[in-house]
């Protein structure tokens, strides 16, 4: 349980959102609801979690309630695909770049602030707090892949975000935040918010990717530039999502459908595993002969 967002269902459709408690003082309410108005929802590049309503707390004046999106964790169930990172960083990247290009920086776009809309994954749905189960909260929830149900990522938590008119110079203070490697997080210097949403989303494809699977070695270039130590030596968003796109250019069908490969597996796993693989993209292959 967490003590500032809940569940609830929608009483005019039916579905599932998430209600959020968030203080009366804060921006968080009005940056997410500038980032997610109507003409900005059509945009295909925007990832930031849709926000259905917001209303004056009943009980206590001094908070709002808000109403979103209900989504799951972006990393559960786990990736299994060269494709589905791929597919991930392609749209943070893109989601990231229409962020600034509103003129906000997220400024804490770390893990736990991207999420995912699960339900093409869960197709008879999953309880909302034990999400391994279905919704009597007894019975396992069965779920299908990323690489054959595609999904969408979405940031959401813009408590720390700041939004910069034109003109104004895009500097900041302040430490707080999820990720404490930015090495400029600082209480008195002031430094630039975009670069560090940069670094903190470089650090979430080193630190859930590669460090984690072998195999994704060309990833390096993209994330050793977004986590430079020096800020203005970073790219901006759109130059990271073109460097990406390179990337993305030179990687085959088979690579983007071949399993990730977990740096804990042993010699004798990995053989199994590949040799799973390999069998499984034979008979891929022939199925799409056969079409």
């Amino acid at each position: 349980m967490k003590s500032k967002v809940m569940d609830a269902t929608h009483a005019s459709d039916g579905n599932r959102v998430m209600i959020k408690v968030v203080s009366r003082v804060d921006n968080e309410i009005s940056i997410a609801r500038y980032l997610t108005r109507n003409d900005l929802l059509r945009d295909p590049m925007n990832h930031c979690v849709p926000i259905f309503d917001a209303f004056d707390d009943p009980i206590d004046p001094s908070r709002s309630l808000m109403v979103m999106k209900y989504l799951r964790p972006f990393n559960d169930p786990e990736f299994r695909a060269v494709g589905e990172v791929i597919d991930f960083i392609h749209q943070t990247l893109e989601g990231l770049s229409f962020i600034h290009r509103q003129g906000v920086a997220h400024r804490d776009c770390a893990p736990a602030n991207i999420m995912m809309d699960g339900q093409p994954l869960f197709p008879q749905g999953h309880h909302p707090v034990r999400l391994d189960y279905l919704d009597d909260g007894a019975r396992d929830a069965p779920y299908l892949h990323r690489q054959d149900r595609p999904v969408r990522y979405y940031f959401i938590d813009f408590g720390l975000s700041t939004r910069f008119e034109q003109g104004m110079s895009p500097l900041v203070v302040g430490t707080k935040g999820r990720d404490k490697d930015p090495p400029e997080l600082d209480e008195d210097i002031p430094y630039n918010p975009f670069l560090l949403d940069i670094f903190i989303l470089g650090n979430v494809y080193r630190r859930e990717f590669l460090e984690k699977y072998s195999g994704l070695e060309f990833l390096e270039p993209i994330t050793t530039a977004m986590v430079h130590l020096q800020p203005e030596h970073r790219p901006t968003a759109d130059a990271a999502f073109d460097m990406f796109q390179q990337i993305r250019s030179s990687l085959t069908e088979s690579t983007l459908r071949w399993r990730l490969r977990s740096r804990q597996e042993s010699a004798p796993e990995r053989v199994v595993y590949d040799t799973v693989a390999a069998a499984r993209e034979g008979i891929y292959r022939i199925k799409r002969m056969m079409i």
